[in-house]
C-alpha cells in the first residue's frame, strides 16, 4: 500500500529529525518537508545554538559557522540519502543544502531520479 504525499513527508520530517539528535547531538526546533515533483524540500528551523548566534555578529562568524555545519551535514549525506531511499523508494540524484545565520534556518533539497509526487497518491 502507497503512502499518502502528507504521509511520506511526515515520515521524511520524522526520520531527519532523528538522525539530526543522532548524528549531530541535537535536532532542530521543527521540521517541515514538501514533496513537489523530483524534489524534496525540508526547512529545518531552530537549528543554530545561542553560541553560534553570537559568533554569526561578524562575517568571518557567520562564514566559519555556515562552512562548520555544512561540513557536518554533508558528512552525513549517505546517512540522509538512505533515509530518503527507505522512506520513499527513490534514489537521490544530487543533494543541496544551505543555512540562514540569520534566522537559524536550514533548507535540504534532495533531488530525485524520478517525479516522486506524481507516483504517489494525493
Amino acid at each position: 500500500m502507497k503512502l499518502s504525499k502528507g504521509s511520506y513527508e511526515s515520515e521524511i520530517s520524522k526520520a531527519i529529525t532523528h538522525w539530526e539528535k543522532d548524528f549531530l547531538g541535537r535536532g532542530s526546533v521543527s521540521v517541515k518537508t514538501d514533496i513537489v515533483r523530483d524534489m524534496i524540500i525540508v526547512n529545518l528551523q531552530g537549528i543554530l545554538t545561542p553560541a553560534e548566534y553570537a559568533v554569526c555578529e561578524t562575517k568571518d562568524g557567520m562564514l566559519t559557522i555556515k562552512n562548520t555545519r555544512s561540513v557536518l551535514v554533508e558528512s552525513g549525506i549517505e546517512e540522509l540519502k538512505g533515509i530518503v531511499l527507505t522512506i520513499t523508494g527513490e534514489k537521490v540524484k544530487s543533494f543541496h543544502t544551505d543555512i540562514s545565520t540569520r534566522t537559524g534556518e536550514r533548507v535540504m533539497v534532495f533531488k530525485l531520479f524520478n517525479d516522486l509526487e506524481k507516483n504517489i497518491t494525493k
